[in-house]
């Protein structure tokens, strides 16, 4: 599976329902209008590689079939995938930096699906059972938000509403 994405100079784009990692300490991981989706972005300082998804939905099980053609379009099938990419360029779980960002609710539902919290929920319980920590986040909210992550020093910059902060 390629996992590099598309490249424009140094900036590589995570659209939703992908995963990517770069080893390029000059790269930069961006993903754009996460609302209920999540972005989880990994850094491994030591190796200087990055690695990001943005999932849409909280269980593969809604649709088996389409989590075979699109794991990361799910939190339970695509983090998996995210630290085994991370994995492969030789990073160890113990080594990583996990930064989150999303899990909003942006349209008035009445909370009916809450799909940012149910996003965020299974995130917590999958990081839970896997003894993950979160070092940052910035999650919940009624707003869009933009994620960046500069592979080579591991800094995560959140655009939202005009004003950008470091997580």
């Amino acid at each position: 599976m390629a996992l590099e994405g598309r490249m424009s100079g140094n900036l590589i784009t995570v659209d939703i329902a992908e995963v990517r990692v770069s080893d390029d300490p000059g790269a930069v991981l961006v993903t754009y209008a996460l609302g209920s989706c999540i972005a989880v972005m990994l850094h491994d300082p030591l190796r200087r590689a990055g690695g990001m998804i943005h999932f849409m939905l909280p269980l593969s099980s809604t649709s088996p079939e389409k989590a075979k053609e699109k794991p990361g379009m799910f939190a339970d099938t695509g983090i998996p995938l995210l630290f085994g990419e991370m994995s492969r360029l030789g990073c160890e779980k113990k080594d990583l930096v996990v930064k989150v960002a999303g899990g909003g609710a942006l349209y008035d539902d009445k909370g009916m699906f809450n799909i940012g919290q149910r996003n965020y929920t299974v995130l917590r319980k999958l990081f839970w059972k896997n003894e993950i920590i979160i070092a940052a986040e910035d999650v919940g909210g009624a707003r869009s938000r933009t994620a960046k992550l500069h592979v080579g020093t591991g800094r995560v910059s959140i655009k939202s509403q005009g004003e950008e902060m470091e997580l």
